[in-house]
């Protein structure tokens, strides 16, 4: 199993519009960060976690040019409003692409993006639309999504639930807030751990850096990335400061599970 990380920064990106701080203006390309998303790859399938507003450039950099299915882990804009640029990949030869998520998330982008996924919303002729197929997943049932074992996993983001996802051996949480003990079972044995990391202080609705090290310390995987990064925490910086077997994440990092 292969995961690309296609970004790994927070809601506002890195460099932040008019900010010039230290890591907006780092000559460090590991401090440049899109919103965040991700490709599992096993045996030529390949799951995308999430459409953020960069996918087009993440998806190009990273050379992939067709995917099986997408993932999405909630509906909140830094993890949904790329979904336009999946006209890119369905449709035509790619066919019908099946989008899996939690049904309430799902139900909120069917309004808010109802030109895909009204039935009766008819493109003008040479203008298409995203032509995908909903499937929603309950949290804690075991799926296969494009032959890839998938376990979906609840967690609160404020008043929000988001999913993180099992895939085998690695396991991908993003805009967790805590990682609870019915969870953190289900989770053993993972061999690569993604978590969400926002700042060193207290966030109301994110792990911050001190929660996701404690957090990947009880989950005890081998291999533990932070990813939602911000632009007060440069890479170098907290790549010197974390536990062995914690490290930051950047856009474009592949590892192999």
């Amino acid at each position: 199993m292969r995961l690309h990380f296609l970004g790994t920064g927070t809601s506002f990106g890195i460099p932040q519009i008019g900010c010039s701080c230290r890591v907006c203006r780092s000559p460090d390309s590991r401090d440049r960060r899109s919103r965040t998303a991700v490709v599992v790859e096993e045996r030529g399938a390949l799951l995308l976690v999430d459409t953020p507003p960069e996918l087009r450039i993440a998806m190009v950099r990273a050379g992939i040019g067709a995917v099986d299915a997408v993932l999405y882990t909630h509906d909140h804009a830094d993890h949904t409003h790329g979904i336009d640029d999946l006209r890119a990949l369905s449709g035509g030869r790619h066919g019908t692409l099946r989008i899996f998520g939690p049904a309430d998330s799902l139900e909120r982008m069917r309004k808010r993006f109802d030109y895909i996924f009204d039935p009766d919303a008819r493109p003008l002729p040479g203008s298409p639309r995203p032509d995908v197929e909903v499937t929603p997943l309950p949290a804690g049932r075991p799926a296969t999504v494009a032959g890839i074992a998938v376990l979906p996993l609840a967690f609160g983001h404020g008043p929000t639930t988001v999913f993180g996802y099992r895939f085998g051996d690695l396991a991908y949480i993003t805009d967790a807030k805590e990682v609870p003990a019915e969870a953190r079972s289900a989770l053993a044995g993972v061999r690569v751990l993604v978590l969400n990391a926002l700042f060193h202080r207290v966030h109301p609705t994110h792990l911050s850096i001190p929660e996701a090290v404690e957090t990947a310390r009880a989950i005890g995987a081998p291999r533990t990335y932070l990813t939602h990064l911000t632009h007060e925490t440069g890479h170098a910086e907290l790549e010197a400061e974390l536990p062995p077997g914690i490290r930051p994440a950047y856009d474009g990092l592949v590892i192999e599970v």
